[in-house]
């Protein structure tokens, strides 16, 4: 596949943590038409070596924000529960997906119990949660038999539409760009290796359960000493980054990355005058993480294309994926060159 439609085609692939297969097997099948010989791990994640023994691992997670069907109510439509952190208040009005265990799909919406204005005249002051939200599905149903008799069930995994669009001035807008986004700065990496001729020490990780905390926990080359995770870089208020540069994590949530990194991804990102910001990131946490607390003995760094609007309706652009995409190379040169 041309890498510049993987991003909006892996967008496309519905892969709420816990649903992934779908997104991963479309990674396993990009990584093999280009001539690399991708495995899977136990937990499904899909892992590829761009030369022997790697040292150097680049990790991004395919997974996504999603809900779970948590009951049927009495008139037919859907409880649900929260897969990952979704910005509720967004999700709103959202045009689902419900994917039975029996493989058919049902169209939906998110909503507001009593969601009509001519009816409620609360509706706009009531805070969202899941306790005063449904599933509305298209379907003719009245009740909790209705919905029963169409195979739906608790354990039904609901899908948001992403609402992908990718403008001439080069803005990308969708759901899922954390960490999609990420996902198609490692196919570039390779991409780029393969094009260069390049057999380099470094293996792509593409993780399938970040979003819930475990996904980069284990599964790795035993040969890794460094973890460089390309993740979403934070952009708001009290951050520096935007969404035309590579932003570089010093620390999140779960404490700092590893300094020697970060201090050499920001003088190489100075030196070849890539687009970038540094940042500390207040409420965050990601694959490297993840491993450390798994006891992964890595260093790690993190750096990531700017993504506004987190968990709510994202943007990026291509300046800060290609500036991403950059450091990557950079830092993949410095290291083995």
């Amino acid at each position: 596949m041309d890498t510049s439609r993987f991003l909006e085609a892996l967008i496309g692939i519905d892969s709420p943590s816990g649903y992934t297969t779908n997104a991963c097997d479309f990674v396993f099948e990009t990584l093999s038409s280009m001539g690399f010989q991708p495995r899977r791990t136990n937990k499904g994640a899909v892992v590829v070596a761009l030369g022997d023994q790697p040292t150097l691992g680049l990790a991004a997670h395919v997974d996504t924000l999603g809900a779970i069907v948590s009951g049927v109510n009495t008139n037919g439509t859907l409880k649900f529960s929260l897969i990952g952190g979704p910005l509720l208040p967004t999700f709103e009005s959202a045009y689902v997906r419900v994917i039975s265990a029996n493989g058919k799909s049902f169209n939906g919406t998110v909503l507001l119990n009593d969601p009509s204005s001519h009816a409620n005249a609360t509706a706009h002051k009531v805070e969202r949660s899941i306790s005063n939200m449904h599933i509305r599905l298209d379907e003719i149903v009245s009740s909790d038999a209705d919905t029963k008799a169409l195979g739906i069930q608790t354990g039904d995994i609901i899908a948001f539409d992403p609402r992908f669009q990718h403008h001439p001035n080069g803005y990308i807008k969708s759901h899922f760009l954390d960490n999609k986004a990420g996902c198609y700065v490692l196919i570039e990496v390779a991409r780029l290796c393969k094009e260069q001729g390049r057999s380099v020490p470094v293996e792509l990780f593409f993780s399938n359960y970040e979003e819930v905390g475990h996904g980069g926990t284990t599964g790795y080359a035993t040969s890794l000493d460094e973890l460089l995770v390309i993740d979403m870089g934070v952009v708001g208020d009290a951050c520096d980054g935007s969404e035309i540069l590579c932003s570089i994590c010093a620390k999140d949530s779960g404490g700092p990355y590893d300094y020697d990194m970060r201090t050499t991804l920001t003088r190489l990102a100075q030196e070849q005058h890539i687009p970038h910001a540094v940042d500390v990131y207040p409420y965050y946490s990601s694959d490297g993480t993840a491993a450390w607390r798994a006891g992964v003995d890595v260093r790690v760094g993190l750096i990531g294309p700017g993504v506004a609007a987190s968990h709510g309706m994202e943007r990026a652009h291509e300046r800060g994926l290609k500036a991403t995409v950059d450091l990557c190379m950079a830092y993949i040169k410095h290291r083995f060159e």
